[in-house]
This record gives C-alpha cells, sequence and structure tokens, in this order.
C-alpha cells in the first residue's frame, strides 16, 4: 500500500509532529470528506506501507524529522511544488529563494531521485504569459539542475470551488496549441538542465517534445527507492480520468493548509485552514479532526 500525505493538506509544512506520532501509533483516522460519519482506519504498519508519498510547497520545517522516519525504516519520495508565483497568487508561502534552498537541502539529504519537481499549476493571464512563464521556468530549472531528475508540469483546471478567488487575475484556459506551445519552450531548457519533464492529468499528446504523461504516486519510482516489483498496480478510480495515479491512501484533511494560494481545491476557507491549524491535535488520529462518537469506524482495505 501507497500512503499520500497528502493531497488534501501540505502534512510536512504543518504536521509533522502529528505525522511521526502517527507513524509510532501504526495507524491513522480518516474521515471520508463525502459522507462525513465515515471513518476508515489505515494501517501504516511497516509490513503494510511500500512508500510514502510527501506533497508540500516547503518542507523546512520536516526535514529534522527525516532522520526519525529512516530510522524507522519507511521509504518515501517527495512532490515538490515550486511555482515562480509571489504573494498575490500564493500569499502563504516563504520567498521562493529559501524555498529553492530548502529544496537542495532535502535532495542533498535524500537524493534528487526522490525529490520531484512540481511546476503546477501553470496559470495564464496578461501578467502571467508564456513569455513569462518561459523565463520563469528557465530560472527555476537552472537553480534546481542537479537537484532533481523530473518535473511534473500541469496547467490550470477552472475548478469551479476556486473561480471566485482567481478571477480577479483574469486567467484564461490555453487551449491544446498554446499547451503545446508552452510545453515546448519548457522541454527546451529541461532538456539543457539535465531533468526530464512530464505532465500531470493533461489530455493532451506533448510527445514530440519528449514530453509523456506521468504520475504522481508512480509505483515505478515506488519500486525503484524500494527495490520492490510494483507490477499489477490499478489505477486510482478516485482521481479524474486523465490521472495517472496508481492506487493509494490519502491520510490528509480538506481544509488545514494556511499557504492561501488562490487555486488550491483543497482549502474552502483560509479563516477556516487558520483555525484548524490553531487549534489542531498533534497526539489526535486524525488530523485537525477528531471523533464526535457518532461515526463509523472501519478498518480500511490494505
Amino acid at each position: 500500500m501507497i500512503i499520500s500525505a497528502s493531497r488534501r493538506s501540505d502534512i510536512p509544512a504543518f504536521f509533522g509532529e502529528w505525522f511521526v506520532h502517527r507513524l509510532h501509533a501504526g495507524e491513522v483516522l480518516v474521515r471520508n470528506p463525502m459522507q462525513p460519519k465515515q471513518v476508515s482506519r489505515i494501517s501504516l504498519s511497516q509490513d503494510n506501507v511500500d512508500a510514502i508519498v510527501f506533497w508540500t510547497k516547503n518542507p523546512a520545517n520536516f526535514l529534522s524529522r527525516l532522520p526519525e522516519i529512516d530510522r524507522l525504516g519507511y521509504a518515501y519520495y517527495f512532490l515538490f511544488t515550486l511555482n515562480p508565483y509571489d504573494v498575490a497568487i500564493e500569499p502563504g508561502v516563504e520567498d521562493k529563494r529559501l524555498v529553492i534552498e530548502v529544496f537542495k537541502q532535502l535532495s542533498r539529504h535524500i537524493g534528487p531521485e526522490k525529490v520531484v519537481w512540481r511546476y503546477d499549476p501553470v496559470i495564464i493571464s496578461d501578467l502571467y504569459t508564456p513569455a513569462w512563464h518561459r523565463v520563469s521556468f528557465d530560472r527555476l530549472a537552472e537553480e534546481l539542475s542537479g537537484y532533481t531528475e523530473r518535473c511534473i508540469i500541469s496547467f490550470f483546471d477552472d475548478y469551479r470551488k476556486v473561480r471566485t478567488r482567481m478571477r480577479t487575475i483574469g486567467y484564461t484556459i490555453p487551449d491544446k496549441v498554446l499547451m503545446e506551445e508552452i510545453a515546448g519552450m519548457f522541454a527546451d531548457s529541461a532538456n539543457r538542465n539535465g531533468i526530464s519533464l512530464y505532465t500531470c492529468s493533461q489530455d493532451v499528446d506533448m510527445s514530440q517534445y519528449g514530453i509523456m504523461h506521468s504520475s504522481c504516486i508512480d509505483s515505478d519510482l515506488v519500486g525503484r527507492i524500494t527495490g520492490r516489483q510494483m507490477t499489477g498496480r490499478k489505477k486510482d478510480s478516485r482521481q479524474r480520468s486523465t490521472c495517472g495515479c496508481v492506487e493509494s491512501r490519502d491520510i490528509g484533511s480538506y481544509d488545514t493548509c494556511t499557504h492561501g494560494c488562490l487555486y488550491c481545491y483543497a482549502v474552502s476557507s483560509h479563516a477556516k485552514a487558520c483555525k484548524a491549524l490553531q487549534h489542531y491535535d498533534p497526539f489526535s488520529p486524525m488530523l485537525g479532526d477528531a471523533l464526535k462518537g457518532d461515526e463509523t469506524v472501519t478498518n480500511a482495505r490494505q
């Protein structure tokens, strides 16, 4: 079983203490966001966990916990989102010069293969033009050359729940031709800097630029870092049809990340996320939440 930590929140940035407590406890409770009275008990036993995939924008506070996770014997890799946007788009993310240094520090500790760079999402507007992205991507690729082996790109999805937050940006949804133009520019830069480029959840064939479809939850990468055979893993049916991720168990909770990114689908209210972070219990079996007594708790299929 692969543990996703997490599409719903930035656990390395904000909840490292809670996460390590859960590893020691050997299990975690996760509320079904669609059916709140249904709670799954997910085993975190080493016998059940093939690998952990961390999603983050800034794991600075998590680096000191990696030796403990290593000591416990868990395999893992990071999906590290590093975009060129400023506080207008990502108000709660640290200065990008500092985040770049954290990226490099993490790579030095665990190796570039285990730090996957995500340039996601690509937002197109009068300010964030294709030319702006070309220059921005090129600068980041030069900075990260030698510190990562792959980059995954994705274009902004017009989620209904983020339209109100994003409307001040004046964004446009690129057509296939513009996507290919931008991806081609990115591919040139990635190749110069020794980085393989992939797309995430894009129904566009960009193989002519050497860009293939990727899986963020990637059984091949898990197999390489663990030395285990990971063949036969099913596509995660809970994700979009264009998503290539294999099955995993996500242990996060919505409305708990305080980065405040305008494009984020996992936070409906920044105030709610701030409240969750302020009051969360690092010893709770559930992230930013607690059992109320009227739930049905079942053991998740391993």
